[in-house]
């Protein structure tokens, strides 16, 4: 609970800095006029274009953008489907949570997309996204194993925390509405999503060992791929994602396991 009420408050910083007014175009690469039609790359850091007004505008520019961004801070529980069921199978018990601690947190640093219009653009990006499951049983799995392999041990462990941190990258394709009064705008994004895994992680909290931390792959899926969705208001939203393979890597793990996160956004 920690860990999220830190992320909250990092989130809810961030989305501070998106309310304020667009400022920071670094460079404009190129322009052009064709057929009274205006198209531009352009190259950003440190800003979104969710702030653009859509206000009197019929014929907004159309362009190309490349950006440097802090945007689409997810902050959710994680949670996993066991065959279809949230019910784990006995074979799989030893994966059993403690669900309100299970968590998802990500956001995304980078993007390059092409805006139609004030109502259209379609765009991907690149970001890091965590699961992190926080066990109930006290054990520990196995580094450099051929399978998911854990050992059950003689400590009462506080914490027990199995986690993954994930690449992502997701085909964005973005509808949002005119400006109101405040000029905010309702946003839907949707898309599809890839993923590649960095590592894997244990943290455990006990009065007999104190801390510990300990990195492998363990057996997670090096590749990922899912759907997800969007809708929000100004900065701030909700978000869904749903993974289509399984947690774990083919023949190394709880065959038909798979991830579904929801939760809190702050920056479109």
């Amino acid at each position: 609970m920690k860990r999220l009420l830190v992320y909250s408050l990092l989130s809810m910083f961030a989305a501070g800095g998106f309310a304020q007014d667009k400022k920071d175009t670094v460079l404009v690469v190129t322009r052009d006029t064709v057929k009274s039609e205006k198209r531009s790359i352009t190259i950003k850091i440190g800003e979104s274009d969710s702030k653009d007004s859509t206000e009197n505008d019929s014929k907004p520019a159309s362009k190309v953008t490349f950006q440097f961004i802090a945007a689409r801070f997810d902050i959710g529980l994680s949670t996993y489907t066991d065959k279809g069921s949230y019910t784990l199978s006995p074979a799989n018990s030893f994966l059993e949570r403690e669900t309100w601690k299970s968590s998802n947190f990500g956001f995304e640093f980078f993007q390059m997309g092409y805006r139609f219009n004030s109502h259209f653009k379609i765009y991907t990006g690149a970001g890091l996204d965590w699961n992190h499951m926080r066990l109930k049983q006290n054990i520990t799995f196995q580094k450099d194993k051929s399978s998911l392999t854990y050992v059950t041990d003689a400590v009462d462990y506080k914490k027990n925390r199995f986690s993954s941190q994930y690449l992502r990258i997701p085909l964005s394709f973005q509808l949002r509405t005119n400006d109101d009064k405040k000029g905010d705008k309702l946003n839907f994004v949707f898309g599809p999503e890839i993923g590649f895994l960095l590592n894997g992680k244990i943290k455990q909290v006990s009065d007999a060992n104190g801390k510990d931390k300990f990195k492998d792959d363990y057996n997670f899926n090096p590749f990922r791929y899912g759907a997800f969705a969007r809708i929000g208001y100004g900065g701030m939203g909700v978000y869904a994602k749903y993974y289509g393979n399984d947690v774990f890597a083919d023949g190394q793990g709880p065959k038909d396991f798979k991830n579904l996160s929801f939760g809190l956004m702050f920056g479109f």
